[in-house]
Order: structure tokens, then C-alpha cells, then sequence
């Protein structure tokens, strides 16, 4: 007679162990589920978060170039042309361009109270009423600089800069104390995410710099608006377009490179993270053999028992390996609901998309399969290779 294993009775089986010692079964599926965790919330978090990067890339633009001074065979510091604006408006391809010139003696204050030395970290730049165009930017409150505004003491704070004035709201009365004179609040702007350095500055006109404190009209930086399918070509013109004697001496570069480099570096970090978790893994596997030799060593008289009452070799092997497997399936269940979880928390905390990698999510399962039968293919062997006799003879 033939001795056979039920499907039916197979389950039952295979979850004696986990059964009969619960708390060290899901200890053994803890190092699946950190690793299987591990991979999809560091695939779906960087996912989410490189889909927020690529939407803002694509809602700012990656036409917008800036021009700034360089410095000369000799190291110094160069200047922009006075006119370094006119040359890049005339280059083919160039759509908007807007000079700024940042005042290094000038400060700016709450009020004239505040001590000369607490800065803040806050710049005073001048530019022309045509930055937010050139920008895309907006006002948040208030209006932005004009081309009458621009030639008195009215000031347009950035983002930042407001926020460490504790200015909110522009009212009738809003001022500030900047260079020792009272500069009127006209507005306060939105944040300007691929030019940081507009959202930490004070910007008055550079007809109001020249006149109350000496501005020469040389710029410092220009910021070009290219036509997206020309930015390339542009950019390679921009230097001879703003200095045509010294070209060397102007910088040209493409803020919104900043923002692709993270996709480089997020890149990086989630190769090595993912290694991390293939490591969580591996311990798993490690953790589940451990479990299934000693579950072999502890179960001799039963596994004896059977064999006595006519279970075949193969019979013993394929309930403990089945228990392997069912103890890494649970581990890889686990993982998966506890890394779609913390990326759906963390893309909702910071409000990207949520985006769960289903294709890691089954690499993920069938990896934990792969790690169950590899791990219990050991323990199963020698469990069906016990003697009945000897099993049975074991206290």
C-alpha cells in the first residue's frame, strides 16, 4: 500500500510548529518582513518622491539659465557689463531676461532698533519690475515692484526674508529699516524654488540702488528665460552675449540642474538602501533555517511517530519544507502591508502622489518563496532522512 499526503491535510501539517510555538514563529518572520518592508517603502518612497521632483522640473521649467560674474586669469572677482542685459535680450532663442545686482554693504532690518550685526543672512538686491515674468513667479500679498515704484524707497521682501522680518501681511504702514533709511513694503512674494537666493533677499529697484546708495549699474547676475527647445544652444551663447571682450569671465549655468542632480543622488541612496534590505532579507532566511533545524530536533518523536505509521521520506520532507515556506509567506505578507503603509504615510505627510511599486511588491513575495524553499530545504532533508527507530528512542 502506497502511502499518500492529502492537499487538504497538508496545510494542518505544515503549521504544527507554528501552532504549537506562535511567539517563535513570528519571530522568525520578522527578518522577512523588515527586508520585504524595507524594499517596498524605500522603492515606493523614493518613487513618490522622484514623481513630486520630475512634476515640479516640469511645472518650473527647464528653460531658465542665469548669468553671473565670474573671475579673471587672475582670480579676481569679474564684472558684468553695464549693459550685459541688452547684449543676452538680442541673442536668437532668448525670450526674457532680467539684470539683478546684489548690494553686499546694504542690510536690511525689522526696524532701526535691531543691533547692525544681527543680519539674519538676509541680501538687498536690485532688479528690474520684470523678474517675476522672467521667473514665473508670484506675489503672495501686495504688488510687485514697477516702473515708478522702482525709483523710490519701496521695497519687495522674498519669501524667506519676510518670514524672519515677521512680516505677513503688507499693510499701508509696512516698512523696513534698509541701508538707514525707512523702505516702504510693497509685497511680499511665493517662494521661488529654483532661485533661492531671490527667496532670502530684500529687491528694490536699480533706479532707487543708484540713487540712495551709489549703485555703479553693473550687474551681478542676469536671469535668461531660453525657449525650451533652444536652452542648450543658448546657454553655450550667453557668455560672448554678456561680455563679448571677456567671455571667460562670465558663468552660464541651468538652476533647474540642481533639482535633476537629486534624481542622481535619490538614486544612489535607494541602491544602497536596497542592499541594506537584501541583507534584512538574507538574515531572514538565515533566521528561518535556524528555526526549522531546531523545530527537526525538537519534533524527532513525532517525525518518528509517522514515519512508523507509514509516511514516506518525501511525506516528512515536503511538510517541513511546506512549513518554510508558509513561515517566509507570512514574513513577505507582513512586509508588503507594512511597506505600502509607511509609503503611503510618508508620500501623505509630505504630499506627493502615492505611488506603490507593484512590480517590487511581487519581486518582493516571490523572493520571500525563493528564501523559504532555500532555507528549508536543509532542515526538511534531515528530518526525512531520520531513522523511526532512533526518532522514536529520543526522550
Amino acid at each position: 500500500m502506497i502511502s499518500r499526503v492529502r492537499a487538504a491535510d497538508l496545510l494542518p501539517l505544515a503549521t504544527i510548529g507554528m501552532r504549537s510555538r506562535p511567539l517563535r514563529a513570528a519571530l522568525s518572520t520578522l527578518g522577512i518582513a523588515i527586508g520585504i518592508a524595507a524594499i517596498i517603502g524605500v522603492l515606493g518612497i523614493t518613487r513618490s518622491s522622484q514623481a513630486d521632483l520630475l512634476a515640479s522640473i516640469d511645472r518650473l521649467g527647464t528653460n531658465l539659465l542665469t548669468v553671473v560674474n565670474g573671475h579673471t586669469v587672475s582670480g579676481d572677482e569679474a564684472t558684468l557689463p553695464e549693459h550685459a542685459a541688452t547684449g543676452v535680450a538680442r541673442t536668437d532663442g532668448v525670450q526674457r531676461v532680467t539684470a539683478t545686482a546684489e548690494l553686499s554693504e546694504v542690510r536690511v532690518y525689522r526696524t532701526d532698533r535691531v543691533p547692525a550685526y544681527r543680519t539674519g543672512g538676509l541680501d538687498v538686491r536690485a532688479t528690474e519690475p520684470t523678474l517675476p515674468d522672467t521667473l514665473d513667479g508670484q506675489v503672495a500679498t501686495g504688488v510687485f515692484l514697477n516702473a515708478a515704484t522702482a525709483r523710490y524707497p519701496v521695497v519687495v521682501l522674498g519669501h524667506d526674508a519676510a518670514s524672519q522680518l515677521g512680516i505677513g501681511r503688507v499693510g499701508a504702514g509696512t516698512r523696513v529699516w534698509l541701508g538707514g533709511r525707512w523702505f516702504t513694503v510693497a509685497g511680499v512674494l511665493r517662494p521661488f524654488e529654483l532661485t533661492p537666493e531671490i527667496d532670502r533677499a530684500a529687491l528694490i529697484g536699480l533706479p532707487a540702488a543708484a540713487e540712495y546708495f551709489g549703485f555703479d549699474g553693473h550687474p551681478t547676475r542676469l536671469y535668461v528665460r531660453a525657449a525650451t527647445d533652444r536652452t542648450a544652444l543658448v546657454a553655450t551663447m550667453l557668455a560672448r552675449a554678456t561680455n563679448p571682450a571677456e567671455p571667460n569671465t562670465v558663468d552660464v549655468s541651468r538652476p533647474s540642474d540642481a533639482l535633476a542632480s537629486r534624481l542622481l543622488v535619490a538614486d544612489s541612496v535607494t541602491s544602497l538602501l536596497l542592499g541594506l534590505s537584501a541583507i534584512a532579507l538574507l538574515v531572514g532566511g538565515v533566521g528561518i533555517a535556524n528555526v526549522m533545524i531546531i523545530s527537526v530536533l525538537e519534533r524527532r518523536n513525532e517525525i518518528g511517530l509517522r514515519r512508523a505509521l507509514g509516511a514516506a521520506r518525501r511525506h516528512i520532507a515536503v511538510q517541513f519544507l511546506s512549513e518554510s515556506l508558509l513561515l517566509s509567506a507570512l514574513g513577505g505578507v507582513t512586509g508588503a502591508m507594512l511597506g505600502t503603509a509607511a509609503t503611503y504615510a510618508v508620500a501623505t505627510s509630505r504630499g506627493w502622489q502615492t505611488l506603490v511599486p507593484v512590480t517590487g511588491v511581487w519581486v518582493g513575495l516571490a523572493a520571500t518563496f525563493v528564501i523559504g524553499a532555500v532555507a528549508g530545504l536543509y532542515p526538511a532533508g534531515r528530518a526525512a532522512r531520520l531513522n523511526p527507530v532512533d526518532a522514536l528512542r529520543t526522550s
